[in-house]
């Protein structure tokens, strides 16, 4: 019987194709097994299952010398090596599907907050100061009509682009390549250069993968391009984005806001964001709730067994 470790306490709903099938185990009594722990336990496991913020680097795959599987509980995978996966013959996969729309859905609200200020007029009317309730005082943006700018059409960012679309946006995008006709006519969508994408958008939303190529692939220079009332989005990874330079176009409002969900150093937010008014911040939320979270574990476990059994498609990376 293979044997499955995995990293963080997940809800028993999600794993039920694995009963009797695999050996499973995973924390009973605190939420996540720390690096030291699984570093004991890995000899003698054929499956890891780590989360997007439990890194598997190259010391965790010597130790685990009978390591055939890691089976990621994410989208994205700038958690595990997996360059040094496919040295050592290890098979690396992830969840797109289960993610695909409570990502999209999430970013979309975060646009439409921050665009509304909701989040600042529910922090500032719980004060003593509290907000004006003046005609054009501290008002907002608003989102119909406006241009939305996508940095990776991928799955979810088509995804963001339907709702943009429904609530009467227009969509231009910037990918590693450009995406079939086909498929642009869904969103009536415009491919351009990030250069033009930046110096064009109402609002720019980061979707790309985390990437050797994309780390601070957001910095001074793209934020000097943006508009002075520009909104930026990111659900995508926090590394691609240059933080402490984003604080300062927030700051010196070169940008008029930002909505984040990822953080360069999770969870750990610089402190220059949090002490802005016009940054909205949510903990890596995109996928935060108990029937996504339930969702993604499923998927997690087909990609197990279809690496073992051929039952289920995998989404393999390497």
């Amino acid at each position: 019987m293979k044997k499955v470790l995995i990293a963080y306490r997940l809800k028993p709903e999600g794993l039920r194709e694995l009963e009797g099938k695999y050996e499973v185990t995973l924390p009973k009594e605190k939420s996540y097994f720390t690096k030291q722990e699984v570093m004991e336990m890995i000899p003698e496991y054929e499956v890891l299952v780590p989360n997007f913020s439990f890194y598997t680097d190259k010391v965790i795959m010597e130790r685990g010398t009978k390591l055939e599987l890691i089976s990621n509980y994410g989208v994205g995978f700038n958690n595990i090596d997996v360059a040094y996966a496919s040295e050592k013959g290890i098979v690396v996969t992830n969840i797109p599907n289960s993610t695909r729309e409570p990502t999209a859905e999430f970013a979309f609200a975060l646009l439409m907050a921050a665009a509304r200020r909701i989040g600042y007029y529910d922090r500032k009317l719980r004060t003593a100061e509290g907000v004006s309730w003046g005609v054009y005082a501290e008002g907002g943006l608003p989102v119909y009509g406006k241009t939305l700018g996508i940095i990776g059409m991928g799955r979810i960012g088509q995804s963001l682009a339907r709702r943009a679309v429904a609530a009467g946006m227009e969509i231009i995008y910037h990918n590693r390549s450009r995406l079939d006709k086909a498929i642009e006519k869904l969103y009536n969508a415009r491919y351009v250069s990030l250069e033009e994408l930046l110096h064009t958008a109402d609002f720019v939303s980061l979707n790309a993968p985390s990437t050797a190529e994309t780390w601070h692939m957001i910095g001074e220079k793209q934020l000097n391009l943006m508009k002075s009332t520009a909104v930026f989005i990111n659900t995508a990874r926090g590394n691609m984005v240059d933080e402490k330079a984003l604080a300062q176009a927030l700051k010196e409002e070169k940008i008029w806001a930002a909505a984040l969900d990822v953080y360069e150093n999770e969870p750990h937010i610089l402190p220059e964001l949090l002490a802005l008014d016009n940054v909205l911040l949510a903990p890596h939320a995109g996928t935060k709730t108990m029937e996504d979270r339930i969702n993604m574990s499923v998927e997690m476990v087909q990609n197990i067994i279809g690496f073992y059994e051929g039952s289920y498609r995998i989404s393999r990376i390497n």
